[in-house]
């Protein structure tokens, strides 16, 4: 891909914010990358980033007066050596099919004389929809390229085809366009997936490292048969792991007893207790990130009992004698083996921001992960999150999402952050 040049255009969809990464991805092979973005795709990610990561400017509009007396958008749709359009909307798709041009995008699209290749994203029903299965075909049938959709969770929170294929797949599908790598094409009309793509699969942003996730709750021993707990799941620590391992990471997992197995193809670390926790957490260091996940019970029993404990008559329950746990958390973030990524997690019931910023500064990490679970959002045990990560830098809130979208978000995030500290 040294010295060819994409031209990239961003439709609107909770996927563009998958579009940096791959840019980023693009410019390490070698290829320059034009990017525009449609007013839908401004809404999820910004033209200043996509103008900073590609080291052009992003387009946008179709009537720009001073490139428009050039012919702006004729340009830029001749000199790239591949149009890609990721995400493609059911509306971009529509367009394309039709022939509509009505914005910079579309119009570059009906203006290129070079391959198309497309990366759909939209809801299942969406992409199972009659009319998207008609432009489907109509845009086989002019040429134009295909890479996905995967099946998977959606940002709606439904489950079936329609995710936007990962960058690396993206990526593969954009060398084998541009005549870098074989095809093998089924029966019909073109259509390239990464399955079709015959090149060696290309490094996973997170290849070689090691990642440490705590996840679930502990349990702490009253006696025998009773413990203190709290409702954590273990779901979102289990969905962190699995994205951190789709971006190629070693996870070492470190897991209370939690509602939810663990994933596939991570070291799976199984404890009950916070100071379990924490010796298991010691023994997989070093790594480069940790993520810890695990509602860990502040407080323990000191006077346990080995036997079950009986009612006495009395109608008195017996007194407990509490002592603090090890905060993990604060030991990871001051150890002489700190990771060089620390992310630690706030379950607040109020003033979540401020409690969690004031968390993060005290522990010494570097993120919070934020989140509230009052118990009117039903976040606690439940299939969603609504998170606000805190650096130093300052709070973002996300939306409320999937906790695997939530996961696969921070995965990213961790990579990014891991790759600009090398």
């Amino acid at each position: 891909m040294q010295g060819k040049r994409i031209l990239l255009i961003v439709g609107g969809g909770i996927a563009a914010f998958k579009t940096p990464e791959l840019v980023r991805l693009i410019r390490g092979a070698g290829a320059s990358v034009t990017t525009v973005v449609t007013d839908a795709g401004a809404q999820f990610v910004t033209p200043l980033t996509l103008s900073s990561l590609s080291g052009q400017p992003c387009h946008s509009a179709l009537f720009d007066l001073t490139r428009e007396s050039e012919m702006g958008h004729i340009q830029l749709s001749r000199a790239a050596d591949l149009v890609v359009v990721a995400p493609a909307t059911a509306d971009l798709m529509g367009k394309i099919a039709a022939g509509l041009a009505d914005d910079l995008a579309s119009t570059l699209l009906m203006a290129t004389d070079k391959r198309v290749l497309i990366a759909p994203a939209m809801n299942v029903r969406m992409w199972n929809h009659p009319a998207t299965r008609r432009n489907r075909d109509t845009l086989e049938d002019d040429g134009v390229l295909f890479v996905g959709p995967d099946a998977g969770d959606m940002a709606c929170g439904e489950w079936g085809e329609g995710r936007m294929s990962e960058p690396e797949a993206i990526l593969q599908a954009i060398r084998a366009a541009l005549g870098n790598a074989p095809l093998q094409l089924t029966e019909g009309p073109l259509w390239l997936s990464p399955e079709s793509v015959v090149v060696p699969p290309a490094p996973k942003p997170l290849s070689g490292r090691h990642v440490i996730v705590t996840s679930g709750p502990t349990h702490e021993p009253i006696d025998p048969v009773r413990y203190i707990a709290n409702r954590s799941s273990g779901a979102q620590g289990a969905a962190i792991a699995a994205a951190l391992r789709d971006l190629g990471a070693r996870v070492s997992f470190v897991t209370g007893p939690a509602a939810v197995p663990p994933p596939e193809g991570v070291e799976v670390i199984r404890v009950e207790t916070a100071r379990e926790m924490q010796a298991a957490v010691e023994a997989a260091l070093p790594a480069d990130a940790a993520v810890m996940a695990a509602a860990v019970a502040d407080w323990r029993v000191l006077n346990g009992s080995d036997r079950k404990m009986k009612k006495d008559g009395t109608g008195r329950p017996p007194a407990l004698e509490m002592g603090e746990n090890p905060d993990i958390l604060a030991w990871i973030s001051r150890d002489e083996r700190r990771p060089r990524l620390v992310v630690g997690f706030a379950a607040e019931t109020h003033d979540v921001v401020e409690n969690a910023t004031a968390k993060r500064a005290r522990k010494g990490c570097d993120w919070i992960v934020a989140n509230d679970v009052s118990p009117e959002t039903g976040i606690m045990g439940g299939a969603e999150n609504a998170v606000t990560l805190i650096a130093a830098e300052g709070a973002e809130t996300w939306p409320r999402l999937s906790k695997d979208e939530v996961a696969r978000r921070l995965a990213q995030r961790i990579a990014t952050a891991l790759a600009e500290t090398a």
